[in-house]
Protein backbone atom coordinates (compact mmCIF):
# COMPACT_ATOMS: atom_id res chain seq x y z
CA UNK A 1 0.00 0.00 0.00
CA UNK A 2 1.56 3.82 -1.21
CA UNK A 3 0.55 6.93 0.01
CA UNK A 4 0.85 10.05 -2.25
CA UNK A 5 0.47 13.43 -0.76
CA UNK A 6 -1.66 15.74 -2.79
CA UNK A 7 -2.55 19.52 -1.20
CA UNK A 8 -1.22 18.20 2.21
CA UNK A 9 -3.69 15.20 2.44
CA UNK A 10 -2.41 11.53 2.18
CA UNK A 11 -4.27 9.61 -0.29
CA UNK A 12 -3.83 5.81 -0.38
CA UNK A 13 -3.06 3.83 -3.05
CA UNK A 14 -3.70 -0.07 -2.80
CA UNK A 15 -2.49 -2.60 -5.97
CA UNK A 16 -4.73 -5.55 -6.15
CA UNK A 17 -4.02 -8.12 -8.91
CA UNK A 18 -2.07 -5.84 -10.84
CA UNK A 19 -4.21 -2.89 -10.91
CA UNK A 20 -4.22 0.26 -8.88
CA UNK A 21 -7.05 1.69 -6.90
CA UNK A 22 -6.95 5.40 -5.55
CA UNK A 23 -8.64 6.04 -1.64
CA UNK A 24 -11.78 8.32 -2.14
CA UNK A 25 -12.12 8.01 1.51
CA UNK A 26 -8.71 9.86 1.62
CA UNK A 27 -9.46 12.55 -1.15
CA UNK A 28 -12.72 13.03 0.84
CA UNK A 29 -11.40 13.83 4.04
CA UNK A 30 -9.65 16.69 2.42
CA UNK A 31 -12.91 18.45 2.76
CA UNK A 32 -14.14 17.05 6.00
CA UNK A 33 -14.00 14.49 9.05
CA UNK A 34 -17.05 12.74 7.78
CA UNK A 35 -16.02 11.56 4.80
CA UNK A 36 -18.04 8.28 3.80
CA UNK A 37 -20.69 11.43 3.11
CA UNK A 38 -18.88 13.02 1.33
CA UNK A 39 -18.48 10.17 -1.20
CA UNK A 40 -21.93 9.51 -0.79
CA UNK A 41 -22.90 12.87 -2.23
CA UNK A 42 -20.61 12.65 -4.53
CA UNK A 43 -22.07 9.24 -5.45
CA UNK A 44 -25.40 11.13 -6.05
CA UNK A 45 -24.28 13.15 -8.66
CA UNK A 46 -25.78 12.19 -12.19
CA UNK A 47 -22.44 12.77 -14.06
CA UNK A 48 -20.58 10.51 -11.50
CA UNK A 49 -22.99 7.69 -12.33
CA UNK A 50 -22.68 7.73 -15.68
CA UNK A 51 -18.83 8.24 -15.23
CA UNK A 52 -19.23 5.06 -13.25
CA UNK A 53 -21.30 3.32 -15.57
CA UNK A 54 -18.99 4.39 -18.48
CA UNK A 55 -16.41 2.75 -16.42
CA UNK A 56 -18.07 -0.63 -15.47
CA UNK A 57 -19.86 -1.08 -19.18
CA UNK A 58 -15.84 -1.19 -20.80
CA UNK A 59 -14.35 -3.15 -18.37
CA UNK A 60 -16.49 -5.25 -16.12
CA UNK A 61 -18.35 -7.92 -18.29
CA UNK A 62 -20.84 -8.82 -15.39
CA UNK A 63 -21.82 -5.80 -14.97
CA UNK A 64 -25.78 -5.10 -15.09
CA UNK A 65 -26.93 -2.02 -17.60
CA UNK A 66 -30.49 -2.24 -16.52
CA UNK A 67 -29.98 -1.56 -13.33
CA UNK A 68 -27.38 1.36 -14.17
CA UNK A 69 -30.01 2.95 -16.49
CA UNK A 70 -32.21 3.10 -13.26
CA UNK A 71 -29.87 4.85 -11.51
CA UNK A 72 -28.91 7.22 -14.25
CA UNK A 73 -32.46 8.08 -15.16
CA UNK A 74 -33.03 8.76 -10.83
CA UNK A 75 -29.37 10.34 -10.38
CA UNK A 76 -29.46 14.24 -9.19
CA UNK A 77 -33.02 13.94 -8.17
CA UNK A 78 -33.60 15.07 -4.60
CA UNK A 79 -34.89 11.39 -3.38
CA UNK A 80 -31.73 9.97 -5.25
CA UNK A 81 -29.49 8.44 -2.70
CA UNK A 82 -26.58 6.30 -3.39
CA UNK A 83 -23.58 4.14 -1.10
CA UNK A 84 -20.87 2.27 -2.74
CA UNK A 85 -22.32 -0.77 -1.44
CA UNK A 86 -25.36 -0.08 -2.93
CA UNK A 87 -24.11 0.26 -6.31
CA UNK A 88 -22.13 -3.14 -6.10
CA UNK A 89 -25.43 -4.89 -4.53
CA UNK A 90 -27.10 -3.70 -7.38
CA UNK A 91 -25.02 -2.95 -10.73
CA UNK A 92 -22.33 -5.93 -9.85
CA UNK A 93 -19.69 -2.97 -10.44
CA UNK A 94 -16.09 -3.73 -9.69
CA UNK A 95 -14.41 -0.52 -10.16
CA UNK A 96 -15.04 0.56 -6.71
CA UNK A 97 -14.36 -1.76 -3.26
CA UNK A 98 -16.28 -0.53 -0.02
CA UNK A 99 -13.98 -1.61 2.28
CA UNK A 100 -11.70 0.93 1.82
CA UNK A 101 -13.98 2.86 -0.56
CA UNK A 102 -11.15 2.93 -3.33
CA UNK A 103 -11.62 3.33 -6.93
CA UNK A 104 -9.70 2.48 -9.97
CA UNK A 105 -7.31 5.19 -10.72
Amino acid sequence: MAKINVKQTNVTILQINETDYISLTDIAKYKTTDSFIVVCNWMRNRNTIEYLGIWETLYNPDFKPIEFDRFRKDAGLNAFTMSPQKWIDTTNARGIIPKHIMCLS
